[in-house]
């Protein structure tokens, strides 16, 4: 599972990093609230983010991301007490907000919380797994090459195995908010399909693509 932290005090940044890492999480760190930004439709399945730093702020980016990203989780970590401030990030969707100074292990109890690691392999058959940590398919131990469209598509049944990823869930979150065609889909998932044993990825008529019955996870 990939974290983004969005924290302007890269002692501190660093710290987060190497607690989380120890956890089994990939960290991207950012210290500068654009350049987070920019990095948001990066296929993140956790955000941790400060209030006060440099150009756009936490709040205006978790806006950003509640907008774009309903369901990701979102912690707040926050050097301002001011009350004002705590009720804006809970209105605007956090999960969560914990409030500095504090212990680096609060921060990792509530990550592990709220942005729980998936099971590593999702197993096509005998031959053929996706590894959810590492972000590459393989077909015994020959890694495929995948797009980043291709990957972000994956990663859709990493928690929930056989839902029907719809075609508004395949532009939020594949294309990252990017509005985009049902030919531009069907391409993708065509060649997808072909980097696959056969049948594994199922058309669900009218709505959009799930996994065939015979795809685990482990």
């Amino acid at each position: 599972m990939k974290i983004l932290v969005l924290e302007d005090n890269e002692r501190l940044s660093n710290v987060i990093k190497q607690a989380l890492v120890a956890e089994g999480y990939t960290v991207d760190c950012f210290f500068d609230g654009d350049d987070a930004s920019e990095a948001l439709g990066n296929g993140y399945s956790c955000f941790i983010l400060d209030i006060n730093v440099p150009n756009l702020d936490g709040i205006s980016i978790l806006e950003y991301i509640r907008y774009n990203h309903s369901t990701i989780p979102v912690i707040i970590i926050s050097s301002n007490h001011d009350l004002e401030k705590i009720q804006k990030s809970y209105e605007k969707g956090c999960d969560d907000y914990l409030k500095k100074p504090f212990y680096i292990l609060e921060l990792v109890q509530k990550v592990k919380k709220l942005c729980v690691v998936k099971k590593q392999y999702l197993n096509f058959d005998e031959e053929y797994k996706y590894d959810f940590i590492n972000h590459k398919l393989f077909k015994n131990d020959l890694e495929i090459e995948l797009t980043k469209k291709e990957i972000l598509f994956l990663e859709l049944f990493s928690s929930n195995l056989h839902h029907v990823a719809t075609y508004d869930e395949l532009e939020e979150y594949v294309w990252e908010g990017e509005e985009t065609t049902l030919v531009n889909i069907r391409s993708m998932i065509k060649r997808l399909r072909k980097k696959l044993p056969g049948d594994r990825i199922v058309i669900v008529k009218g709505m959009g693509y799930s996994l065939n019955k015979n795809v685990t996870l482990c």
